[in-house]
């Protein structure tokens, strides 16, 4: 009988699993809402990935479908208490014979290096980047949540367009096309409206705002045009960060990779991050491969299900350094 695994990428804008046989050729992917992990909200994060994976289990075709392994990779465990709070709500729920729970960057750097070295830049809801260096140390750069970071990320560009546009209204600041569309992706009518609607938006929300941003400076606005220059600028520093902690300077060779939702092929957005890489971070190798961190995740779990056994179950992550909170 075909064993199955499960990867699953969970962020704060979506949430993707992956069924895969045990040699990992792809049976079904599905997406879902969002499931980061908030301080004391895992029920609902594990309530999210539950749905998500009993929907990508049936999409298989496969009559009573269970799952051998379940590599949920999630962003907001990068401590302790909420990565193991939420692999206990996982398990509680008996989506999986086997549960792994790491942070969404270390699928992502799965899916990007495997276990060779490099450094992946993610920038979706909020921002963090994840290395390898050469003597296989791990380190991390951001990712401290949108209330103390997560600079360059769709939530951070939401929250500055909404002080653009307040701003313009005030006549402290020159008039901008920003104030039209971030009206329109609000689903607001004026921007006095935006105040009861930032009063009681999410990060997801904020984050809403990012594309009707991107837009705006594809067409030119020089406040739209600034602000992705500057977001592109907090992105980079991640990335020299990083290669000066791993690979002894920025001029050293780093392989690097991007990923996320801002950082798709076409967004403006990453144009500016690899033109701006160039001269910040001249060693940098940039992989031009998307990333996909389901994909990723089910290679955790096809390695767990290899080497599992009854006496030992690899629960734990690998160990890296993490900020107190994550994207």
């Amino acid at each position: 009988m075909t064993r199955i695994v499960v990867g699953v990428d969970g962020g704060g804008t979506r949430t993707r699993a992956t069924v895969a046989d045990e040699r990992g050729t792809p049976i079904a992917s599905v997406e879902g809402g969002p499931s980061a992990v908030r301080p004391g909200e895992a029920e609902r994060s594990a309530a999210v990935i539950a749905s998500v994976v009993a929907d990508a289990l049936r999409a298989t075709g496969v009559p009573h479908p269970s799952a051998n392994v379940l590599c949920v990779g999630v962003a907001g465990v990068g401590r302790e208490p909420e990565r193991q709070a939420l692999w206990q709500a996982i398990v509680r729920r008996e989506l999986a014979d086997d549960v792994v729970v790491h942070t969404d960057a270390t699928i992502a750097l799965e899916d990007a290096f495997g276990d060779g070295p490099g450094i992946l830049l993610i920038a979706g809801t909020g921002s963090v980047a994840y290395g390898r260096g050469p003597t296989g140390t791990f380190a991390r750069c951001g990712g401290w949540g949108p209330v103390c970071g997560d600079e360059g990320g769709g939530a951070w560009i939401g929250r500055r367009a909404l002080s653009v546009v307040t701003a313009a209204a005030d006549g402290r600041e020159p008039e901008t096309a920003l104030t039209g569309v971030v009206l329109t992706a609000a689903e607001v009518v004026v921007v006095d409206d935006l105040i009861a609607w930032g009063a009681h938006a999410s990060p997801a929300d904020l984050a809403s705002l990012a594309p009707a941003v991107l837009q705006c400076a594809d067409h030119g606005d020089p406040r739209a045009i600034a602000l992705i220059s500057f977001a592109a600028e907090e992105l980079v520093l991640h990335v020299r960060t990083l290669a000066r902690q791993l690979f002894v300077d920025e001029r050293a060779g780093a392989p690097v990779a991007l990923a996320g939702g801002l950082l798709g092929r076409r967004s403006p957005l990453r144009a500016r991050v690899e033109h701006r890489l160039k001269s910040a971070v001249p060693g940098a190798q940039l992989d031009p491969r998307e990333v996909d961190s389901a994909r990723g995740a089910v290679r955790v779990a096809l390695r767990t299900l290899t080497h599992a056994s009854p006496a030992v179950r690899p629960h734990a992550p690998v160990p890296i350094p993490a900020p107190p909170t994550d994207r």
